[in-house]
């Protein structure tokens, strides 16, 4: 079992910054990949960013550029560094554990790296709010 407890959600306007965090406890070993979702209201979660335990990242196009996911292992802790942000990032944010990577291709190149997929994650925690005003 893999606990997660989010934190740092809260209200900016737009352009401004938040920085989520993730504290993780418990059978973090057995999850090769953490990551960061959320969920706007009547829309489905999606995948926002991941990271590997070799610290190999993915990002969805929306976030690209502004967004960047890292993790501190000493800590067991997983953070989101958002900035630049748009009211259309509103929506709860929730931290995953999990172990499904797939194969993404872009440019001519392919790479596995864990997946953005809602439905490969095990673990979630019980969700930050963010909400961007314009």
């Amino acid at each position: 079992q893999v606990q997660l407890v989010e934190s740092g959600g809260g209200s900016v306007r737009t352009g401004g910054s938040l920085r989520l965090s993730c504290a993780a406890s418990g059978d973090t070993y057995s999850s090769s990949c953490m990551g960061w979702f959320r969920q706007a209201p009547g829309k489905e979660r999606e995948g926002v960013t991941s990271i590997d335990n070799g610290g190999s990242t993915r990002y969805a196009d929306s976030v690209k550029g502004r967004f960047t996911i890292s993790k501190d292992n000493a800590k067991n802790t997983l953070y989101l560094e958002m900035n630049s942000l748009k009211p259309e990032d509103t929506a709860m944010y929730y931290c995953a554990a999990y172990t499904v990577s797939r194969r993404y291709c872009s440019v001519g190149a392919c790479y596995w790296r864990c997946s953005l997929e809602s439905a490969d994650v095990r673990y979630w925690g019980q969700g930050t709010q963010v909400t961007v005003s314009s």
